[in-house]
């Protein structure tokens, strides 16, 4: 048996038995489980009503005596600012405002409270509101029009073909779920088994087995057999997932219904993630073995690495600007740049239709580096694996890419 093929098997099985690959693998599956039961058991119980709170006014307009119950918030008139002040002191309201004489012309309205805050609530700001535009509309148009006027608009948007018919994917915040839920899943596996790669060749050169086992194998059979092995075990952590999210989707729509009953998993979605999770891995994984063959330490290689992993994880820091704005050119960059690619595209899928052309110079600049990696990691390999107890500068590094 080929010895790569040898080396293949005992890292698969090796990573299969790690008890944090076991953990993380299940751990999504059982946290999805958790977060369903939990959420149907709160759903089932039912809250206490909400409690009604009291908030007065000082009417100097006049015109405003109407409409004093909005929702669970009770508004109170007093006649004079003393009087509001002094029921506010003793807790018989929790605040006030007051409807100067110049309102129609000004706007303005003055908020006393004793609580310390950034801004007022967003029901007491809806209740006020609400209270002065039906008494400033009442008896001068319907009260369909004053509804009409506090929310004028429902906007109901769909998606047409080229051909102007329905599509069969309509847009909506439900269809970023899925592709952020995978881009997720995607991120955490690339991290955790590009981490593996990293840790084995670490340890191993930092314990002297490297020696040992390369008086066996060549660095490319070893190289191959680790990146190899530990991706299929990858692999199989991504498989595991994505056949248990379309149960979990099915569980929660067959409990919650509503918007999780039109969600969808699109065949090409889940081709297209399988595709950029095995280069995207190939890509960190050459690259960490470089970073470990150079590091004289498990814990500086670590640190090196962190300089690529950190790009799978950026789109979540701008993820609101990412969902604003999702093909600003800054993304469109993102999107063909390797170390940002596999995560950026899966998560831009949900939010608009990514261009075929995009995705194809992504997936071939991610070949390309690949390829180029797979050059500089033999290199370096060659030269730094069996260097102990000396960090190399970088100068050093590019003389000996040269000449390695």
């Amino acid at each position: 048996m080929s010895k790569t093929v040898l080396i293949f098997r005992h890292e698969f099985l090796s990573t299969l038995k790690r008890t944090g690959f076991v953990i993380l693998t299940l751990a999504l599956p059982v946290l999805g489980l958790l977060a369903i039961g939990l959420f149907h058991i709160i759903s089932g119980v039912t809250p206490p009503p909400p409690a009604t709170t009291q908030i007065g006014y000082v009417d100097e307009a006049g015109g405003f005596a109407q409409f004093t119950t909005q929702g669970n918030i009770t508004l109170v008139s007093y006649n004079t600012r003393e009087t509001a002040t002094l029921a506010l002191v003793k807790n018989e309201i929790s605040e006030y405002f007051i409807i100067s004489p110049d309102f129609v012309s000004t706007g303005i309205i003055s908020r006393f409270t004793t609580q310390r805050e950034l801004m007022a609530p967003l029901a007491v700001s809806e209740a006020i509101q609400t209270f002065v535009s039906s008494n400033l509309l009442s008896g001068k148009v319907p009260a369909a029009t004053i509804t009409r006027v506090q929310s004028p608009v429902n906007l109901v948007t769909s998606r047409l073909t080229a051909e102007g018919l329905p599509a069969s994917e309509q847009g909506g915040l439900t269809n970023i779920f899925i592709p952020a839920v995978f881009s997720i899943m995607l991120m955490l596996s690339l991290v955790f088994s590009t981490t593996y790669v990293l840790q084995g060749l670490g340890e191993e050169k930092e314990n002297r087995l490297m020696e040992i086992l390369l008086s066996s194998v060549s660095p490319r059979q070893l190289i191959t057999g680790k990146v190899l092995g530990i991706g299929a075990a990858g692999l199989v952590q991504v498989l595991v997932w994505g056949l248990s999210f379309p149960l979990l989707l099915s569980l929660a729509s067959s409990f919650f219904g509503g918007s999780f009953s039109s969600l969808q998993i699109p065949a090409n979605f889940l081709v297209l993630g399988l595709v950029y999770f095995i280069l995207g891995y190939l890509l960190f994984a050459v690259l960490s073995s470089g970073f470990a063959a150079m590091s004289s330490t498990v814990r500086e290689a670590q640190g090196l690495a962190g300089i690529f992993t950190m790009f799978a994880v950026a789109p979540f820091w701008f993820f609101s600007l990412l969902l604003l704005y999702p093909n600003n050119p800054v993304w469109v960059v993102f999107s063909i740049f390797p170390f940002s690619a596999p995560v950026l595209v899966m998560l831009r899928f949900g939010m608009t239709g990514v261009p075929g052309w995009q995705i194809a110079v992504s997936l071939a600049v991610l070949i390309l580096s690949i390829i180029g990696g797979l050059w500089l990691t033999a290199r370096l390999l060659r030269v730094y694996m069996l260097m102990y107890g000396k960090r190399p500068r970088l100068g050093e590094i590019f003389r000996n890419l040269k000449t390695g």
